[in-house]
């Protein structure tokens, strides 16, 4: 198991930029794929970004596609959501999630074992 905790969120404005970082602790990090969930009020949790625990390869949801990049730092332990041109429909908490499946890439919340509590993204208009 991979515990995970998420930071950087908060206000911004629309167009404005975030770096969410999930800093994560247990030996299996390093095997662990990684995702970026997200939840608004009132809808299901959806994937936004996912990758492979070499980092060699990343995935976005269409809606992000473009503006957002998922990184990640495996001798720091920590993966990043840069956000840039953020829209009020991004809103929502954001969740990092670990897996070693190799399914992670089709993003289903489901396929991901492990999750962090999450950070409050707002862009107001």
């Amino acid at each position: 198991q991979v515990q995970l905790v998420e930071s950087g969120g908060g206000l911004v404005q629309a167009g404005g930029s975030l770096r969410l970082s999930c800093a994560a602790s247990g030996r299996t990090f390093r095997d662990s794929h990684m995702g970026w969930f997200r939840q608004a009020p009132g809808k299901e949790r959806e994937f936004v970004a996912a990758i492979k625990w070499d980092g060699s390869k990343t995935y976005y949801a269409d809606s992000v596609k473009g503006r957002f990049t998922i990184s990640r730092d495996n001798a720091k332990n920590t993966v990043y959501l840069q956000m840039n041109s953020l829209k009020p429909e991004d809103t929502a908490l954001y969740y990092c999630a670990a897996t070693q499946r190799f399914t992670y890439y089709r993003g289903n919340r489901n396929d991901y074992g492990s999750w962090g509590q999450g950070t409050q993204v707002t862009v107001s208009s």
